[in-house]
């Protein structure tokens, strides 16, 4: 499965509007195929420390019964990086006209047009 860096934004999108500490796949994916894809997807973001993983275990057993995901302040930081749809929409353009991309790569990328539209408002460059 690719890595769909539009659905990366859209799931911390998703998480932000929610007034829920946690969401779990279900409420972040409308069909099983989406829901495969939703599960690749918050795992890898789990893995890039993006998302933290919240486990509730009810037996004694220590089965987990319900788990869900928050996104973590790295998370945050990405979001805000890359909410302002023009800028994402530049950043992706930058990054496929290079080739390839990370994700710490992209974030950079939308970090350096965000800059530009702050210096661009403000007259401060940072």
């Amino acid at each position: 499965m690719k890595r769909d860096m539009d659905l990366i934004r859209e799931l911390l999108l998703k998480f932000e509007e929610s007034d829920e500490a946690r969401l779990g796949k279900t409420k972040l994916a409308s069909d099983e195929l989406d829901k495969k894809k939703t599960e690749f997807h918050l795992e890898l973001m789990e893995e890039q420390g993006l998302l933290d993983r919240l486990v509730h275990v009810l037996s004694p057993t220590g089965t987990s019964i319900d788990y869900g995901y928050r996104p973590t302040s790295l998370g945050y930081d990405f979001l805000d990086s890359v909410r302002d749809p023009e800028i994402w929409r530049k950043t992706k353009a930058g990054a496929l006209a290079s080739g390839g991309f990370t994700l710490s790569l992209i974030a950079d990328l939308a970090k350096g047009y965000l800059r530009k539209q702050i210096a661009e408002k403000t007259g401060i460059e940072l």
